[in-house]
């Protein structure tokens, strides 16, 4: 058991020269693994180096297949007096990520397409979530969008609901004028995204005075609408920072005991 412990301190605490060379083994394969699916859709290196690449992809699953069973076995271990836990874990955001990463590597045996297989093979690319376990920045950041959960689904309403208004309006008063751009509510929708995330790409816009006001006030709103989750984001990072300050000594950085 103390070896088990022991290994699991390495796996998710990263105690140790141990613990330092496994996590950046895992980073260098994360993002090696990366590099490759963005390459290899080059034909001409696909041509070339093709065959490595996919020797390369299979041998990283295979490690990511064995970290996520050692995973899952040692945790296992930890808590083997609590009912569900195992099945909890296993259901954790990163241990879904985990599995998904790894699927590509049992396809072949399930009787999937090869087409599709190939196409699936992009699910390697959610390798990039997995730094969110070796990355302390990443791991708060994953701590602050959850202790802001239900302040993000306020902030998204308001802006779906505005989206859908937005788009409603514009339709009934463009589609005369313009029938093949605003011919429905959701087609209309394309220019309301556009238009409240202040991207602006030109390529539907209204040419009614009516639809020409409704855009303007809209593309107003937008700043306003767009700008409150990224003020909640600031904010929970402030909170977040000062009661780590508050609770660790500036010097060491181990937690102080407030008791």
């Amino acid at each position: 058991m103390a070896v088990a412990e022991r290994i699991y301190a390495i796996m998710e605490n990263g105690e140790g020269r141990s613990g330092t060379a496994f996590q950046i083994g895992i980073v260098a394969l994360i993002i090696l693994n990366i590099l490759f699916v963005i390459i290899e859709t080059e034909e001409s290196v696909y041509v070339l180096y093709g065959k490595y690449m996919e020797t390369f992809a299979t041998i990283s699953l295979i490690i990511f297949t064995g970290e996520y069973i050692l995973r899952l076995s040692l945790y296992r271990h930890k808590t083997e007096s609590r009912r569900f836990a195992l099945v909890r874990f296993a259901a954790s955001p990163m241990m879904i990520i985990d599995l998904i990463v790894i699927m590509p590597l049992f396809l072949p045996f399930l009787g999937v397409d090869t087409r599709l297989i190939r196409i699936l093979r992009l699910l390697r690319l959610f390798t990039v979530f997995k730094l969110a376990r070796m990355s302390e920045s990443m791991s708060e950041f994953a701590t602050v969008i959850k202790s802001r959960t239900s302040d993000f689904v306020l902030a998204f309403s308001i802006f779906f609901i505005v989206l859908i208004l937005a788009s409603s309006f514009m339709y009934y008063i463009e589609r005369e004028a313009q029938p093949e751009v605003f011919y429905s509510i959701p087609a209309s929708m394309w220019w309301g995204i556009v238009t409240l995330t202040t991207i602006g790409y030109g390529d539907t816009v209204p040419v009614t005075p009516i639809g020409k006001a409704i855009g303007a006030g809209v593309a107003i709103l937008g700043i306003a609408v767009y700008a409150v989750p990224t003020g909640i984001i600031a904010t929970s990072f402030n909170e977040y920072r000062r009661s780590r300050k508050g609770t660790t000594c500036p010097h060491c950085g181990r937690p102080i005991d407030l008791r």
